[in-house]
C-alpha cells in the first residue's frame, strides 16, 4: 500500500496522485538532462505550458505528435526540450557522434532565426556536444556547403533551402533521427507543399515527426500522412482559451479618417504600450510612416522588402523596449489563399464567395502596388509587365509577420487596413493577449458608400470591407468572441481636421517613393557592409535604430505640438503623459531657449572669453574699406 500524504484540505491522498500534479507543474520532473535544466533555469521558465506538459513526456517515449495550440503557447520549447534530450543521449555512440540528428523546417526566416536562437538558449550549457545551423540566411553557396560538411547536430531551414541543399548532396539526413515542420499550416499556405514531398524522399522512416500548429486543416492532414506514423493529437486551444483577455473593436469610418482616427490614438496617448499596426502593402508601410512623423510620432516599419537581417533585429529591439510602433504588412495572405483555391477545387469543396474575394484582393494588389513599387526602378516600368514580375520576385517569399514570429507586450493591434480574410485577421490578432496579459485589437472598416469618396488615402483592399467583416464576425462568435463597435465621438477631433489635410498634403506620392528608396538604402547598408563590423563589435548592434525619421515629405513643426484649446474634456493631463517606450527627440522649444541666452550673453560680453584679433596682422594703411 503506497505512502498517503495530507493535501491542503487535509484529506489523505495517495503519494501517486500527488506525484503526478507536480509532474504537470515542474520541468524538473519530465526526465530532462541537468544540463538542459539550467537551461531552462536561465530562460526563467517556470513550470511547463499545457502543450510542453503533455508533448515533451510524449515525445521523450519516440511517439509522433501532431500538435495544435495557439501562438504563444510554448510549442518551441515543446518539440526542441526532447529533441535536445535525445541528442545529448546519442552523443554516447560513437555512431552518432558527428552526424545532423534534427531538421527544423519554418516557414519564414525570421522564424527560422528565432528558432535557432531558442536551442542556443536552451543548450548553453551543452558546450560542443549540441551544433546548431541556420541555413536561411542569405550567404553564399560555398560557405553554407562548408557550414553543413561538419554536420550539425540540428538544421533550421525553410523547405526550399533544405530541399536546394539535399539536392547538391551538401546536406545529408541519412541518420536524422527527428523531422519538426514548425506552423505547419502556414508552410503550406507559402506553397512549400511540392518541396516536402521532395524532401520525404529522403528522411528515414524511423525518424520521429513533430507537427506543431496553430490551426489543424485538411492540408495538414496530408502532411500527417506523409511523414508520422499512426501520430498523438494533442488539441490544446480549448484549454488555453480566455476570450475575457482581448477585446475586439471595430470603427466604421472614412478613408481618410482613418489618418485622423490613428492620430488620435497615438498623439492623444489613447492606448498604452507597445502596438503592431497592419497595412495593405509595402507603399502604405511608408506613407503611415511619414503621416505619423509629421506630429512627431516615431515607427519603424517591416515589410518583405526590408533584409532579413534588418527584419529579425526589428523584431528582437521591439521585444527589448527599444520600439513602441512597428507598421508592418501582411502581404503573404493572398500566396496562402491562391494554395488554398488550389487544395480545394481537387476536393471539390469550393467556397466561391471566399475565390472571388481572394481573386480580386490579388488584382487589386497587382493593380495598386506594381506601378508604385516599380517607381522605384524605373518611372515607365509599370507598363512593362515583366518588369512587374522582376520587381515581384525581389521581395523575400519567405517572409511572414501576421503569424510564427514572437512578439511580446503587444498591448494593440491596430488593423489600419482591414485583412481580406477572418483567418488571416485571426492571425494578426493573436499577436496580442498572450500569455495571459490583455490586449486590444482596433480594426477600421470602410463602409460601401464611403469606398474611394478621398482617392489620395483609398486602397482597393478596401472594397469587400463591410462582406469581410461579416465573415470575421461570425468567425469569432465561433470562437466564443465578440467584436463590438467602438464608439468613437468624432465631433471631439472636428479641430484637428485641419491638421490632418496640412499632413496628408505634405506626404505626396513622391515623398513616399523617396522614403521607400530611402529605407532599403539605409537597411541594405546596415545589414550588409556592417555585418562583419557588428559581429566584431555587438555593443554597437544594441545602439541601432530602425525608426529614425524618413524626412521625405515636407516638415511643418507646428504640428508636434498639440495646442491646448484643441485637447477633449481633460485631455490636458493625458497627453501630457509620456507612454511606450519610444523616446521623443528634445524639446525642440527648450533648445531655442537655450540657443537665445547663449546668444544674448555673447553679445553683452558673458560667457566664454572672445579671441580677440591681433592688430598688428589686421592693419591695413590704406584705411578701412580701401585696398
Amino acid at each position: 500500500m503506497g505512502k498517503r500524504k495530507l493535501n491542503e484540505n487535509d484529506v489523505p491522498e495517495e503519494a501517486d496522485a500527488v506525484a503526478v500534479e507536480q509532474n504537470s507543474q515542474s520541468f524538473d520532473n519530465l526526465g530532462l538532462d541537468a544540463r538542459l535544466l539550467q537551461g531552462i533555469v536561465r530562460q526563467k521558465f517556470s513550470q511547463p505550458t499545457p502543450v510542453q506538459a503533455k508533448a515533451i513526456p510524449l515525445a521523450l517515449e519516440g511517439k509522433d505528435i501532431l500538435a495544435r495550440s495557439k501562438t504563444g503557447s510554448g510549442k518551441t520549447a515543446a518539440y526542441v526540450l526532447p529533441i535536445l534530450q535525445s541528442i545529448l543521449k546519442r552523443k554516447s555512440d560513437p555512431r552518432f557522434s558527428r552526424c545532423t540528428s534534427a531538421l527544423i523546417l519554418v516557414p519564414t526566416r525570421e522564424l527560422a532565426g528565432q528558432v535557432s536562437k531558442t536551442i542556443e538558449a536552451f543548450a548553453t550549457f551543452c558546450g560542443q556536444d549540441v551544433r546548431t545551423a541556420n541555413i536561411t540566411l542569405k550567404e553564399d553557396d560555398q560557405v553554407q556547403r562548408a557550414r553543413l560538411a561538419n554536420s550539425p547536430d540540428i538544421v533550421v531551414a525553410t523547405p526550399a533551402r533544405a530541399l536546394h541543399n539535399l539536392n547538391s548532396s551538401a546536406l545529408s539526413l541519412d541518420q536524422l533521427a527527428h523531422l519538426v515542420i514548425d506552423e505547419a499550416d502556414l508552410v503550406l499556405s507559402y506553397g512549400y507543399e511540392e518541396d516536402l514531398q521532395n524532401i520525404s524522399k529522403s528522411i528515414p522512416k524511423t525518424a520521429q515527426a513533430f507537427l506543431m500548429s496553430a490551426t489543424l486543416s485538411s492540408d495538414v492532414d496530408d502532411l500527417k500522412g506523409l511523414f508520422c506514423r499512426d501520430p498523438v493529437l494533442l488539441e490544446l486551444d480549448e484549454e488555453e482559451e480566455d476570450t475575457d483577455k482581448l477585446k475586439q473593436y471595430i470603427v466604421k469610418c472614412a478613408e481618410d479618417e482613418k489618418f485622423l482616427l490613428i492620430y488620435a490614438v497615438f498623439k492623444l496617448r489613447l492606448v498604452k504600450g507597445k502596438s503592431i499596426i497592419f497595412v495593405a502593402d509595402i507603399d502604405r508601410c511608408y506613407r503611415l510612416k511619414l503621416f505619423l512623423e509629421q506630429f512627431g510620432i516615431k515607427s519603424c516599419v517591416l515589410n518583405s522588402e526590408l533584409p532579413v537581417n534588418s527584419r529579425i533585429h526589428v523584431v528582437e529591439e521591439f521585444n527589448r523596449n527599444v520600439y513602441d510602433i512597428i507598421i508592418a504588412t501582411d502581404e503573404h495572405e493572398v500566396l496562402g489563399s491562391e494554395h488554398k483555391k488550389k487544395k480545394k477545387s481537387k476536393s471539390g469543396e469550393d467556397d466561391v464567395e471566399e475565390e472571388a474575394d481572394q481573386e480580386d484582393k490579388q488584382e487589386a494588389e497587382a493593380e495598386d502596388d506594381a506601378p508604385e513599387d516599380s517607381e522605384i526602378k524605373d518611372k515607365d516600368a509599370s507598363a512593362e509587365p515583366p518588369r512587374k514580375k522582376r520587381k515581384a520576385r525581389k521581395r523575400d517569399k519567405e517572409y511572414g509577420i501576421a503569424r510564427g514570429i514572437d512578439f511580446q507586450n503587444v498591448s494593440l493591434v491596430l488593423n489600419f487596413d482591414l485583412p481580406t480574410t477572418s483567418k488571416s485577421y485571426t492571425h494578426r490578432i493573436g499577436r496580442t493577449a498572450r500569455a495571459g496579459k490583455t490586449g486590444m485589437a482596433i480594426s477600421f472598416v470602410i463602409p460601401k458608400d464611403q469606398y474611394r469618396k478621398h482617392k489620395p488615402t483609398s486602397v482597393e483592399s478596401c472594397k469587400r470591407d463591410e462582406e469581410v467583416l461579416a465573415k470575421i464576425e461570425k468567425s469569432q462568435e465561433k470562437r466564443g468572441s465578440k467584436v463590438e463597435p467602438y464608439n468613437f465621438d468624432m465631433k471631439q477631433l472636428d479641430g484637428f481636421r485641419y491638421r490632418l489635410a496640412d499632413a496628408l498634403r505634405a506626404v505626396t506620392r513622391i515623398a513616399v517613393r523617396e522614403a521607400r528608396a530611402r529605407e532599403l538604402r539605409q537597411e541594405l547598408l546596415k545589414s550588409e557592409k556592417l555585418k562583419r563590423h557588428f559581429e566584431e563589435n555587438p555593443q554597437d548592434l544594441q545602439h541601432l535604430r530602425h525608426d529614425s525619421e524618413a524626412r521625405t515629405a515636407r516638415m511643418q513643426p507646428h504640428l508636434r505640438h498639440v495646442p491646448e484649446y484643441l485637447l477633449p474634456a481633460g485631455g490636458k493631463k493625458d497627453a501630457a503623459q509620456e507612454i511606450g517606450f519610444v523616446g521623443f527627440k528634445k524639446d525642440e522649444a527648450k533648445e531655442n531657449r537655450i540657443r537665445k541666452a547663449r546668444a544674448m550673453k555673447k553679445k553683452m560680453g558673458k560667457g566664454r572669453p572672445v579671441k580677440k584679433a591681433d592688430p598688428l596682422k589686421t592693419f591695413n594703411a590704406k584705411g578701412r574699406g580701401k585696398k
